[in-house]
């Protein structure tokens, strides 16, 4: 009993409306997030469909095995996740904190293959801007191709690491011993947004990386 009181906010009556109430404020995050992605797919879609041969035509400077490696490693990253959450449900602290750990060591992983990545379109003079150098009729539609990848992507990678920056907090907690049976909302709203991610990097992969 002490300890749900600890975890209990002021504000809220018991564990139960605290609970619904913080999905709920995740729940209506996640919305004005997919509103923000959505405005960016739509923006891509209207100009992949003005510029298709140009679009197909970057894609191809995409490096295909990269993108589904990454792909296969965020898909692990969200069954550690959910993993992580049902160890918070029944109570295993050790397991919880493994299985953060694992997400974030996939996370990592991403983001070091995908930092490659914009090293290598640098490298061979791919990024739009001063270092674009690229000859062919279709120069500028490869190169509004190649700004909405490193847009997408990046804002991508951004919310990436704000996520570990979150499983690094829930990783200082549950070593601390914060989270039970009876306590671990943390651990499922944050939960759902590196889910929320995933999924985002989901629609990113074919959209992308798989044109034509």
């Amino acid at each position: 009993m002490a300890e749900q009181r600890t975890a209990l906010a002021h504000q809220f009556d018991d564990l139960a409306q605290q609970y619904e109430a913080s999905h709920l404020g995740m729940w209506a995050f996640l919305l004005t997030e997919l509103m923000f992605f959505g405005g960016l797919f739509v923006g891509y879609t209207v100009y992949r469909t003005a510029y298709l041969a140009g679009f197909v035509e970057g894609s191809q400077y995409l490096e295909v095995p990269l993108g589904t490696l990454n792909t296969a490693v965020l898909i692990s990253s969200s069954l550690t996740m959910a993993l992580a959450v049902h160890a918070a449900r029944v109570g295993r602290r050790q397991i919880l904190i493994r299985c953060l750990l694992l997400t974030m060591l996939l996370g990592l992983v991403f983001l070091g293959v995908k930092g490659y990545e914009y090293w290598q379109k640098y490298h061979e003079s791919l990024a739009p801007g001063v270092r674009f150098n690229y000859a062919g009729p279709s120069a500028r539609a490869v190169e509004l191709f190649l700004i909405f990848y490193f847009v997408m992507t990046g804002l991508h990678a951004l919310h990436m690491i704000i996520g570990l920056g979150l499983l690094t907090v829930l990783v200082l907690l549950a070593w601390r011993g914060v989270f039970s049976a009876a306590y671990h909302t943390p651990v499922e709203v944050i939960g759902l947004y590196w889910h929320f991610v995933d999924i985002v990097w989901i629609f990113l992969y074919p959209l992308l990386y798989l044109i034509g």
